[in-house]
């Protein structure tokens, strides 16, 4: 198999050709190594590099048997959550340094496959934003455009898949971060309903089960294959979610039913949204009404500030319990990011009852939803404000995030946040850091699933998908629905210059 036939191959397509004999799985590991080594100086993507245990991954096979429905197909998995036993998971911090003891399930599934793992992905320090700029590593790049973020949470994985290194790459999304990088990068992400992804065994429920796992990948059928292989419960989850009635496999190979879908181009924020994010929408639209469904107006009737308070407060205690988690096991205050260790400190000072109050009015936010999907089946937004920003855009000012540094340093901070003195500065930060990403953080507060579509390139050729949201449970309606699209627009062909010829990086980056 040559490189231009690598590309032209999703993961599903990789397997099948393993299974026949035509390629083995060292093959499709240099092909992907070999990739790897033309962009990764421009896109950065990788956290980690795991040749040598890929390669003892396969040597440990029995000769001639490739178990699992993925047998030889090269794969990543993120550095969070993604446990691989004798590794640190760094979360995209110089201060996660502890060796994992066992695989996570998600990794142990995934080997189960067939996957060959050979490399874990950066993201934001503890996934905190939707751009990747881990200090730790250094930020990663939009293979379509080198100035521009490939999203975040998953930036790496989603940079790593548009530039050809695999077809489809592992991510979780606690608040967009499965979504996000997808829409920003040409690519197909789904977040799974809360509890449809064992996190275990070192996890019950990630950021109190706002966060899910999945894949971020090229084509819908591999996404709906790579769920197969996920989902599924493990001894001591929380829950167990139904089933669905048959394999994701086949079910998306089923068209949907006629849908009745809601769409709304406003910011639940208030904030601005970019005419290519509108233009974005209103084209799914037209074409979704080509297609057979009922398209109208309309969204949940839900208080989206009020929404970006409580997930602002979901990070002040989930940081502040990582940072000291962290800290018993070595790592020093100063290993972390400056915003980091803000959050930490705000955490430290909220609460109990005002994080638990928080914690309540997810709850608010489900039935307003709920009420909506009685007259919908899903819910149509942008997935981002507007085309993926330049570095840096949307960083705190220096002055603010010196002046919020001195005020943790000294103690302060935490004082001043207990006498509400902060409030303003806190609907601020919720506003800034979500301005760009505001219609995402609803599906991981309600548990619902959610996806980002690439159907849309804006006037300076960059990738800008749309989101459906569907009720609890319904992944089958959304990849349905996502393989239908798929076939009346397809995506899979449409990559950056960049993942053929790497001189194409010099382009891309002057743009």
């Amino acid at each position: 198999m040559h490189h231009d036939e690598y590309l032209r191959h999703d993961a599903t397509a990789l397997a099948a050709a393993v299974a026949r004999g035509e390629v083995s799985a060292p093959e499709l590991l240099s092909l992907a190594l070999q990739q790897l080594d033309r962009v990764e100086p421009h896109i950065q993507s990788l956290a980690r590099l795991m040749e040598g245990e890929a390669r003892a991954q396969i040597d440990a096979w029995p000769p001639g048997r490739l178990a699992g429905v993925f047998g030889g197909v090269p794969f990543l998995v993120k550095d969070a959550v993604h446990d691989i036993a004798g590794l640190p998971t760094g979360q995209g911090s110089r201060a996660f340094t502890r060796v994992a003891t066992e695989d996570s399930s998600i990794v142990r599934r995934l080997k189960a496959a067939g996957l060959v793992i050979f490399g874990k992905t950066r993201l934001p320090e503890l996934a905190l934003k939707g751009v990747t700029d881990p200090r730790a590593q250094g930020r990663s790049r939009n293979p379509w455009h080198l100035d521009h973020t490939p999203g975040g949470s998953s930036g790496g994985a989603a940079a790593a898949v548009a530039a050809g290194v695999v077809p489809m790459a592992a991510g979780n999304d606690g608040g967009g971060s499965i979504r996000i990088p997808a829409a920003c990068c040409g690519l197909f992400g789904l977040r799974p309903s809360r509890g449809r992804v064992s996190p275990g065994p070192a996890i019950g429920e990630v950021w109190y089960g706002a966060s899910s796992d999945g894949v971020i990948s090229r084509s819908v059928r591999d996404s709906a294959l790579a769920l197969d292989v996920l989902a599924g419960p493990e001894p001591g989850d929380p829950f167990r979610i139904p089933t669905p009635s048959a394999p994701y496999a086949a079910l998306v190979r089923q068209p949907p039913p006629r849908l009745r879908i809601a769409y709304s181009t406003a910011s639940p924020l208030g904030t601005p949204v970019d005419a290519e994010a509108v233009a974005a929408v209103e084209h799914t639209a037209d074409l979704l009404r080509q297609l057979g469904h009922e398209v109208v107006p309309g969204a949940p009737d839900i208080d989206g500030r009020a929404l970006a308070q409580t997930y602002l407060h979901l990070y002040f205690g989930v940081v502040a319990a990582g940072v000291s988690q962290a800290r018993e096991q070595g790592a020093r205050e100063s290993d972390f990011e400056p915003l980091t260790r803000v959050l930490a400190a705000l955490g430290r000072a909220t609460s109990a009852g005002t994080a638990t109050r928080h914690l309540w009015r997810w709850n608010d936010f489900a039935r307003a939803l709920g009420r909506f999907h009685e007259q919908h089946d899903l819910l149509l937004t942008p997935t981002l404000a507007g085309p993926p920003v330049k570095h840096g855009t949307g960083d705190p000012p220096a002055w603010q995030e010196s002046l919020l540094t001195v005020l943790c340093a000294t103690g302060l901070l935490g004082g001043l946040h207990r006498l509400g003195v902060l409030a303003p500065v806190i609907d601020q930060i919720a506003l800034d850091s979500l301005r760009h990403v505001p219609f995402t953080q609803l599906a991981n507060l309600t548990g619902t699933p959610a996806m980002s579509v690439p159907l849309h390139w804006c006037a300076n050729g960059l990738p800008l998908g749309v989101q459906f949201i569907a009720r609890f449970g319904e992944e089958a309606v959304l990849l349905q629905l996502a393989a239908q699209l798929e076939q009346a627009q397809p995506w899979f062909e449409r990559l950056p210059p960049l993942a053929h010829d790497t001189a194409a990086a010099t382009v891309a980056h002057a743009h």
